[in-house]
């Protein structure tokens, strides 16, 4: 079985596959101070919630964008799995070629996206992914990765609301009954949701006139679910996009 891990800034996300299904995923916290063998701890209790344990593990694909933990999860796999994981890096095949002035600048999860995004629609498409960073990034209807556009996260957003103003309150990101907020709170809600809205549709449009027609877009990451219904841009949500790239990159490398 392979084991999909995508280290996230705030979350780690594991993928558990038996070939090309996807059997089970986890998410936990991310916290850099945490050693192997925490981590060996907390995967293993996941794994054992559906029979299985780190020996069942035979292989394993990594991306990670917070460079402390990559060693730390390679250290894991090869003493806990006996494993060699496959970390997404230069000189990973993934068939598609990137067209950015500094290749190594663009995150790993970002180029797994792409891969899954292409391998799905073969054509022109937008990744749009609602992490601690929201992330566009377009792929060409030839498979390359032409770059994208990144802003601050929703919760980055409302966290630096609280901390630089000092009479606002820290609130939860949630969709809020009207756009005109009768309180504090219900107004932040509204400039944040609708604000994003407002984002997403304006840089994917923007991105639609640069691209080849026709232009998919699929939206990912934990907060998808939530805006991308209301707006008018994304076609698509899969918050488990990346762990289906790291499969498909895993096959492309090792098999």
């Amino acid at each position: 079985m392979l084991l999909a891990i995508d280290i996230g800034n705030t979350n780690i996300v594991f993928g558990l596959f038996r070939d090309d299904e996807l059997l089970e995923c986890w998410r936990m916290e991310t916290r850099s101070g945490r050693t192997e063998d925490e981590y060996a701890v907390f995967l293993n209790s996941l794994l054992s919630l559906r029979g299985f344990s780190l020996k069942d593990i035979k292989c394993a694909a990594i991306s990670c964008v917070v460079p402390p933990l990559q060693a730390v999860f390679e250290s894991l796999m090869r003493r806990y799995t006996g494993a060699e994981p496959l970390v997404v890096g230069p000189g990973i095949k993934t068939g598609v070629s990137i067209h950015y002035e500094n290749p190594r600048e663009v995150g790993a999860d970002r180029i797994v996206n792409a891969v899954a995004a292409w391998e799905r629609y073969r054509c022109s498409v937008i990744v749009v992914d609602f992490g601690t960073a929201t992330t566009f990034d377009a792929i060409s209807e030839k498979g390359e990765y032409l770059g994208g556009a990144i802003t601050p996260g929703i919760n980055i957003s409302l966290d630096a609301l609280f901390i630089r103003a000092a009479k606002l309150p820290r609130v939860e990101f949630a969709k809020p009954k009207s756009v005109i907020g009768k309180n504090t709170p219900a107004s932040i809600q509204s400039g944040v949701f609708y604000g994003y809205i407002g984002v997403v549709d304006g840089i994917v449009e923007r991105m639609k006139e640069e691209l080849p027609k026709p232009v998919r877009v699929i939206a990912t990451g934990g907060l998808a679910g939530l805006i991308a219904p209301e707006t008018k841009s994304i076609g698509e949500v899969d918050p488990l996009l990346t762990l289906h790239g790291l499969r498909i990159i895993y096959r492309k490398n090792c098999v």
